[in-house]
């Protein structure tokens, strides 16, 4: 079936001429029809037009793109940050900026696609480790590595359909003993979600874990198309950092920057998100719910506070029938086959937002109990 939304993205959309419950894509926050989002836009669109028609750098730059930026450095703590179009370009960036700081990239082989595109732009040796498992990437490294040489570790923070949050801590435990180490993450789906102030992953982990995470540089891709209701990626760290991204990948200079509303947007979510703590907290008490109702239809759910919860297939279970039918009753999940981190068999991918009433929560519960 081709399905058209025919209306913004929220916990009711209007999809195929009908208004549906809806828990797909990645509306976490619910910011991407917030009014304050699209009076941002709206003004940059009437202001400066639609866009630049020309890359970053020379005439390209401009002061929508720099308020993205100084807007990042404050969100995330840092002196620098480099926006760009997409949140796909992450981790190019990162693998073709950081490529003299290290030798074998060693990435999830759960990896979104952005990260083996990226990996596979650096010119580098890759070798994948078995997904979320620290023995074994510490196995990885001692067999492939080289006297000498240093690793950059690639993986996503959260996982686009299983949901399940990278084992940073563990990662950084192992790099350790390896100088020169790094470590990188794609925090598309964790940024304003996970840890203080929705930094994201390293965030989440830090508590306990400050020492261990404080000695290996992590850098991390965000991505604001997601739980920040607009678009464009977003990399934040030391000046020296940001200006060897500049210099030493070619992505910054060789695309065509986000759209003036775009860009505009993006700057607002950050100081939305930043000043409303209340919309992590709604967030994180309906995922708790939707957890809590879908565990007692018999799946085995880890107790976590990301917003993807994945519904494995079980023996006789016909995934495809089951999103059919509730789609059917105008309620909307994906159902995952093939995308990156999916399980063997297949999966049913409920997304929580801020946004949904525990009514809605609770009737997506009810519907697929009959249906099982």
């Amino acid at each position: 079936m081709n399905y058209v939304m025919e209306s913004p993205p929220g916990p009711s959309t209007l999809i195929n001429g009908r208004w549906r419950d809806y828990f797909s894509g990645c509306s976490y926050l619910g910011l991407q029809n917030h009014p304050a989002l699209i009076q941002a836009a709206t003004e940059a669109l009437q202001r400066y037009g639609l866009a630049a028609a020309t890359s970053r750098g020379g005439y390209g730059e401009h002061p929508v793109y720099h308020a993205v930026e100084e807007a990042a450095a404050r969100f995330f703590a840092a002196p620098r940050a480099i926006y760009y179009v997409s949140g796909y370009l992450g981790a190019t960036i990162l693998a073709q900026g950081l490529r003299r700081d290290y030798d074998h990239i060693f990435a999830d082989d759960a990896s979104h696609f952005s990260i083996r595109d990226g990996a596979a732009t650096a010119g580098a040796p890759v070798s994948y480790f078995r997904h979320l498992d620290a023995a074994y990437l510490a196995a990885a490294l001692r067999a492939k590595l080289r006297p000498a040489e240093r690793p950059l570790i690639f993986s996503d923070g959260v996982f686009p359909i299983s949901g399940e949050i990278a084992p940073a801590a563990d990662y950084l435990a192992i790099l350790a003993d390896y100088e020169g180490a790094i470590l990188c993450l794609d925090d598309a789906h964790a940024t304003g979600v996970l840890g203080e102030g929705g930094r994201g992953t390293l965030a989440h982990w830090h508590g306990e874990n400050a020492a261990i995470i404080g000695q290996t540089p992590v850098y991390t891709a965000h991505t604001f198309s997601k739980a920040m209701g607009a678009g464009g990626g977003v990399i934040a760290g030391s000046a020296a950092l940001i200006e060897q991204l500049e210099r030493d990948s070619t992505t910054p200079a060789a695309h065509s920057p986000a759209a003036f509303p775009v860009a505009a947007a993006a700057a607002r979510s950050l100081a939305l998100v930043a000043a409303e703590p209340a919309l992590r907290q709604r967030l994180r008490v309906n995922v708790a719910h939707a957890r809590a109702g879908l565990s007692g239809l018999g799946w085995q759910l880890p107790d976590t506070p990301v917003p993807i919860i994945c519904l494995t297939a079980r023996p006789g279970m016909d995934l495809a029938r089951l999103q059919a039918e509730l789609f059917a009753r105008d309620i909307c999940v994906a159902h995952a086959t093939r995308y990156s981190s999916t399980p063997a068999g297949g999966a049913l991918r409920v997304a929580i937002f801020a946004t949904h009433a525990r009514e809605q929560i609770d009737r997506l519960v009810a519907e697929l109990g009959r249906l099982l």
